[in-house]
């Protein structure tokens, strides 16, 4: 082979290489020093190269996807799933929420359409959604990622949905909440049932509870102030940024502070609307716990079950086991997710957990 056409053959090879993503070394075949490549380093080195690296971007991928479907599979547990376009009926005054990645096309009737989180997508024009708005027949409505509607029949209704949906009933029953985001048969339903009926949470509004909304450290701690009935504290809030008596938490945080089960941070700070992370509040709900003399012991071994348990913060690591032991704060696709924050819904179910294996 003459220099000119080995030039050429090695210059296509080379290419076929780089489309590939594999990158060969200086003293490897097909390198700066030896630009012939040979059919047996293609059958060797770089098929072997290029299985490993396909292999590590599946295994990465595949991570991340299990992951994400095992947060879809928890957040949506009791809702039923069309895998394709399956049409529906609904009388007038029902409802039916659907949640990301959803879609839903009227066929007959009137129907309006609210936002509970997130944004809508009608994909008939292109445009965005607007909460409260009239649905137009034969045109698809699409929930973008992290998104809920629900759906509210004005007449007798048919209509076809795809991917998660749930029916609901908002009446004022004593089963019911006010809330036309938190339907009956939604996972955190008996949570959030309890934590409003109790007084210990309250709506973003009258008809809305913002399950999917993030749980700042204030919003929690004045949620344990209201479980220990607004007990009053002389105390003042020591934190520099949450010493306005005119605060809405100002009360709960000095509560919390003159009882130790909130210490803040070294600056003096609190950090008030900071969203709380899991490993939070596992440590104040321990202190919570030894504030109210309840049972500090951590039976059973669950804990050493999570295989992120190292990314726990060292003082929170024993209160962490502590609240997983009692099932206070259970594991999401199989793991504890210390550093994650919380949602409104989370928080709830995390405080009737408590309620209910803590206090009995």
């Amino acid at each position: 082979m003459d220099a000119g056409l080995k030039r050429a053959v090695a210059a296509g090879l080379a290419l076929t290489v780089l489309l590939f993503m594999v990158t060969a070394s200086a003293s490897t075949a097909g390198s700066a020093t030896d630009p012939l490549i040979t059919r047996s380093y293609l059958e060797g080195a770089f098929a072997e190269a290029l299985r490993s690296e396909i292999a590590g971007s599946l295994n990465t991928s595949t991570e991340g996807v299990s992951s994400r479907i095992d947060d879809i599979r928890l957040k949506y547990i009791g809702y039923n799933f069309a895998p394709g376009f399956t049409q529906i009926e609904l009388a007038e005054g029902s409802m039916v929420t659907l949640s990301e990645g959803g879609s839903f096309i009227l066929l007959s009737g009137s129907a309006s359409l609210d936002v509970t989180n997130g944004e809508v997508i009608n994909v008939s024009t292109g445009s965005e959604v607007a909460s409260g708005s009239q649905l137009t027949q034969y045109q698809r409505y699409f929930c973008a990622e992290n998104s809920t509607i629900r759906v509210t029949a004005n007449s007798d209704v048919s209509a076809r949905v795809d991917g998660y949906y749930l029916f609901g009933s908002y009446s004022a029953s004593a089963s019911s909440l006010p809330f036309r985001d938190t339907p009956e048969g939604a996972w955190f339903f008996a949570a959030i049932s309890f934590v409003y009926k109790n007084g210990l949470f309250t709506g973003t509004s009258a008809t809305t509870f913002a399950p999917n909304s993030q749980m700042t450290r204030a919003m929690f701690v004045t949620v344990l102030h209201r479980l220990d009935e607004l007990s009053p504290s002389d105390a003042s809030a020591t934190f520099s940024d949450a010493n306005n008596p005119s605060l809405y938490y100002y009360n709960a945080v000095a509560w919390a502070n003159a009882n130790d089960i909130v210490t803040g941070y070294a600056d003096g700070t609190f950090r008030p609307d900071n969203n709380v992370t899991r490993e939070q509040m596992a440590t104040i709900m321990y202190r919570y716990a030894s504030y109210k003399g309840r049972d500090l012991s951590t039976p059973g071994a669950v804990f050493d079950t999570f295989p992120d348990i190292t990314q726990i913060s060292g003082y929170a690591a024993h209160a962490m086991r502590w609240a997983s032991s009692w099932e206070i704060i259970r594991g999401s696709s199989g793991k504890l997710l210390p550093q994650n924050t919380a949602t409104r819904a989370e928080v709830a179910q995390i405080i009737y957990n408590y309620c209910q294996n803590i206090e009995g």
